[in-house]
Order: structure tokens, then sequence, then C-alpha cells
């Protein structure tokens, strides 16, 4: 027991040593030092490299490819600064990376939706169905594409709602872009009285296009007739725009203008009513008495 006791102190004493301890706080900080200061080597190479992209890649690129290849860039140097900055701490590596192997399955499976969307993202870059900048409509919600991530789509609502598209939802499903056609045609619809002259109304309608450079004399706009409802006539005016940005300014400036002319002129507008009454019940015949 007493020899036990000995062993036992003066391990104790070896592991609490001052001098060893010392050399191994020195050690550490010293370490410490070297990966933090490789760490912030690589990302002041990180800034210089985007400055040089954005000096020079982003003139010859179009601004889709560019922040694909600035991503992918971006992540490369910083995972390749923090593999050499922990290498230079003395952590293994290698035993890491065979670590992170040998977990990747489960990794994989538990993170399995993140890689979808990055995976999605990537083909996003390569199938184009639309660049940064372009007018989309994505399951129902409208806006411009203000960023592609590896993640998400960013787009921005008119009202300035900023939505976080993940890449899979855009793989899976029908995005309607208003800018990849050089041209745009605007539809307004409008309904008038069946007892109205419809040539009439159509010219007037037309006539609000004229002296409009923002409106296509080729194709011409017309105004067609897609429905005969049991009180009204409704009419469409359809016109093709040079620059489909200003497709929902236009359609509103028109509907007011629409709206103006025809109030103006006295052309019936009318829409569906209902009536409701309330039918009294009939009231029972009084008892007959006969006499006996």
């Amino acid at each position: 027991m007493t020899q036990f006791i000995a062993t036992l102190t003066g391990r104790l004493k070896e592991a609490f040593d001052p001098a060893p301890l010392a050399d191994m706080l020195t050690m550490g900080l010293l370490n410490l030092t070297v990966a933090l200061t490789i760490a912030a080597v690589f990302y002041v190479l990180w800034r210089l490299v985007r400055m040089g992209f954005r000096h020079g890649l982003k003139k010859r690129m179009d601004t889709t490819s560019y922040a694909f290849v600035e991503t992918i860039v971006k992540f490369s140097l910083l995972a390749i600064g923090a593999i050499t900055a922990l290498d230079s701490a003395g952590v293994k590596t290698s035993a890491l990376l065979a670590s992170l192997g040998v977990a990747g399955l489960t990794i994989g499976f538990a993170a399995r939706d993140a890689l979808s969307n990055i995976i999605s993202g990537v083909l996003i870059f390569i199938d184009r169905p639309f660049v940064l900048g372009d007018l989309v409509e994505i399951d129902g919600h409208y806006g411009r594409v203000d960023q592609i991530t590896l993640r998400s789509t960013r787009v921005v609502t008119p009202n300035g709602r900023m939505l976080a598209v993940p890449n899979t939802e855009i793989i899976n499903k029908t995005v309607a872009s208003y800018t990849n056609f050089p041209n745009f045609r605007i539809g307004v619809g409008v309904t008038v009285g069946v007892n109205e002259d419809l040539d009439s109304v159509r010219s007037l309608l037309l006539s609000l296009l004229k002296d409009d450079a923002d409106y296509m004399v080729e194709p011409a706009p017309k105004v067609v007739v897609t429905a005969l409802n049991d009180y009204n006539v409704a009419l469409e005016l359809q016109a093709w725009i040079h620059n489909e940005r200003l497709h929902g300014e236009k359609a509103v400036e028109l509907r007011e203008k629409i709206f103006k002319i025809l109030t103006k002129v006295g052309v019936e507008m009318p829409y569906e009513t209902l009536d409701i009454r309330q039918i009294k019940p009939a009231q029972p015949a009084a008892p007959s008495v006969s006499a006996t």
C-alpha cells in the first residue's frame, strides 16, 4: 500500500510539474498563433483573389456565371486554409478526414436535404432556367432573382420581401420567367354591356396605345372577346411591349386608362348582381264553422 501511494504521488508530481506544463502551454500558444496567422493569410488571399476577379473576370463573364465561380473559389480557398491551419495547430487532419469518411454515410443521410439543395444549385448554374436580375414566378411567388447560392435562390418580391426558395423546389417545379424572351405581351381585361358596339369599343381601347413608344407596332395590338356572359361581354386588350421588365407597371397604367375612357364616353360596364328578397310565408286559412 505504501509503495502504491508513493508511485501515485510521483506520477502526480510529474503530471503537475510546472516546467512541462509551461512547455506545453507555450507550444499550444505557438501552434494557435501559427494557425490563426495561416487562417488570416488565406482570408486575405481570398479578398485579393476576389478583387482580382471583380476587376478582370467579372468584365468577361455574365453575372450568374461570375457568382458561381466566385462561390466555388471562395469555399475552396477557405477550406484549404482551414485544413492547413488545423494541421499547423497539431491537429491530425488526415485522421480527422478519415473519421469524417467513416461517418460520412450517417452525416450524408442526416443532411440529405442540404446536399440535395447543393446539387440542385449546381444544376441551376448549369441549366440556366434564369439568371440574376430575371423576373420569375416560382410556385405562385413572383419577384426578381437577387442571388443564387448553393442552398437556395433569393427572390425579392414587388413589395420588398425576400424569399429564400430551396434549390430542390426550383428543380422540381415549373419556373415561369418574364424576362428570358426579348419582348412581353400584356393583357388587360374589361367587360362591356351586351348591347354595346364592340367595334367602337375596340377602336377606343386601341387608341390608348397610340403615341406610346413602349408598345410594339409589330406584332400589332388587338382586342379579343374572351367570354360571353349573361350580363356582359368580356374583352381583353393585348399588346406587346419592348421592355419586358415594365409589364407590371404598363398593365396597371393601361387598366386605369381603360376605365377612364369607357366611363367618359358612357360605355356600359355592367356586372352581375343578385337581388335577394325575403318571401313572407303564406298565412294559414281560417277554419270554417258550419251551422248545425
